[in-house]
């Protein structure tokens, strides 16, 4: 999990007061679904992850969203209570959230939420309900 940025932001908030944590205030989510990646600005850092979006059949809706709710840990109702660790979700039922299936990653396999390792949803979810619902943003692109 390279979350070495968030936990230096954190630090250097408590040094040096909240004009630090203005600068990181800003978390942008960027999922390409033609490359099946999720690229994540906060701060001065940029982390790439490779995801897994809807499998044919299935739709992740495209747009730009604020989360909606979180939830540290997760089960879909809808498809046999599957476990959705370190959920965000952004429309609906729709939600980033992390996999055991870390085989699938980097090709259309869900049912329409944006999957990816569960390390890297734990730093996501982490970030989140850091800066905050408002400063987060979700961009979903072909």
């Amino acid at each position: 999990m390279r979350t070495s940025f968030f936990k230096a932001a954190v630090l250097a908030t408590a040094l040096f007061g909240a004009s630090v944590a203005s600068e990181a205030a800003t978390l942008v989510a960027n999922i390409d679904v033609s490359s099946q990646t999720m690229t994540v600005r906060y701060g001065s850092a940029v982390y790439r992850w490779a995801v897994s979006t809807a499998r044919p059949g299935y739709f992740t809706p495209r747009g730009t969203y604020r989360p909606q709710r979180t939830a540290r840990m997760w089960y879909s109702r809808k498809y046999d209570m599957s476990p959705m660790p370190y959920s965000v979700f952004f429309r609906g039922g729709y939600a980033i959230h992390g996999t055991g299936a870390v085989r699938q990653l980097g090709r259309p396999a869900s049912h329409g939420c944006v999957r990816l390792h569960t390390a890297n949803a734990a730093a996501f979810y982490a970030m989140v309900r850091e800066v905050g619902f408002g400063n987060t943003r979700i961009v979903v692109t072909n």
